[in-house]
């Protein structure tokens, strides 16, 4: 097995456009790396650049102790898993997870057992006389990981495997595939857009943004320590929410006051917020750090005076979609809430869980 390597690493299109710009982290030998982002991002070009289905601009990539840039995509002893399966039509099960095999001239006895094994690891041993043709998205989806599994490889790439999936099937073969990692130990790279399934899989995330790293981290530190505005709005469904604040100090504690109303900061969260008084921050909290007042059992400090524009019943847990006047904002409440469109609502914020934005460089405060 072996890790993988990158080193100010650069991807140029044309004469001007970066897709990947000055990249640079080591994933861990038998580590689950996730790459993440929206599309555009350079997640799926880095990938590319690993299994040399791209050509490196500049910097190095490392696949264990070697140096791959000038190395034919064939010899990096790398497997990937692609969006569309890459299946071939004519072929049956069998054949299709064999045929790299053959390739590379193994014996027919050594296919065998390996093309078994692999159908017996993935559940699909009875459908190995299948064709493509003949077999669900996610019956595809284990065939083609199959077709990997059996070459043995130092490093598994995956490229939005799970994305033509309906949802009930991603989140079954996020599952297979987390279990298939344990099972393999193998070093794995997988590429989606999904925050969900990067948060779900991955032992470490990393989150792009204009060819550029924003933070690498694991699930957990992500959610509760963004290193940026961005990487706190990407991370969470629903999403953040975000809230421009004038920074006052009466003297009697730091309060971030929005137009239509004022919070106060915690005073174990107060002193970064002394270089920032009179001037404008951005506020975020998450919805699930947001309650209605009525159904709020704790201490009700830091209210908020909204209007419920939209209320999306999720079965263990409502989405409400509030309205101050100013801004809008969604809160997760409970699946008894009985709070109807219209209503008037009071919103507590949980400021210990806040987070707080340089609103010029995004840059989290605390």
């Amino acid at each position: 097995m072996a890790g993988v390597i990158f080193r100010n690493v650069t991807k140029v299109f044309g004469k001007d456009v970066k897709a990947v710009n000055d990249v640079s982290f080591r994933v861990e030998d038998k580590e689950f790396m996730v790459l993440v982002g929206p599309s555009g991002c350079g997640k799926s070009t880095t990938l590319r650049m690993v299994a040399g289905l791209e050509e490196i601009t500049s910097g190095e990539v490392y696949i264990g102790d070697v140096l791959v840039n000038d190395i034919p995509a064939k010899d990096r002893d790398i497997a990937m898993v692609f969006q569309n399966y890459a299946l071939y039509p004519h072929m049956n099960v069998y054949e299709n997870m064999a045929f790299g095999l053959r390739l590379r001239k193994y014996r027919k006895e050594e296919i065998d057992a390996r093309v078994q094994e692999a159908a017996a690891i993935l559940g699909i041993s009875e459908l190995l006389h299948r064709k493509p043709g003949e077999l669900s998205g996610g019956q595809k989806q284990r065939v083609a990981v199959g077709r990997c599994i059996v070459r043995k490889p130092k490093v598994f790439l995956f490229d939005e495997p799970l994305s033509n999936l309906d949802a009930k099937m991603r989140v079954q073969m996020r599952a297979e595939l987390s279990k298939l990692h344990d099972k393999l130990q193998t070093t794995m790279v997988y590429v989606t857009h999904d925050q969900v399934e990067a948060m779900t899989m991955g032992d470490r995330i990393v989150v792009m943004k204009d060819g550029l790293i924003q933070q690498i981290a694991d699930p957990i530190t992500l959610y509760d320590s963004p290193k940026n505005k961005f990487v706190a709005g990407f991370i969470g469904t629903p999403p953040m929410n975000f809230f421009d604040c004038a920074v006052e100090d009466p003297g009697s504690g730091i309060l971030l006051d929005e137009g239509s109303f004022k919070v106060k900061v915690p005073e174990d969260k107060a002193q970064p917020m002394n270089a920032f008084a009179g001037r404008t921050v951005t506020l975020g909290i998450r919805p699930e750090d947001i309650y209605n007042k009525i159904y709020f059992s704790g201490s009700a400090d830091n209210i908020v005076k909204a209007v419920a524009e939209v209320v999306e019943p999720m079965g263990s847990e409502i989405c409400m979609y509030l309205n101050t006047g100013k801004n809008s904002f969604i809160i997760k409440t409970q699946s008894h809430d009985k709070t109807e469109v219209s209503q008037a609502v009071e919103a507590v914020f949980n400021m210990d869980k806040c987070h707080v934005f340089n609103k010029e460089t995004e840059e989290t405060i605390f």
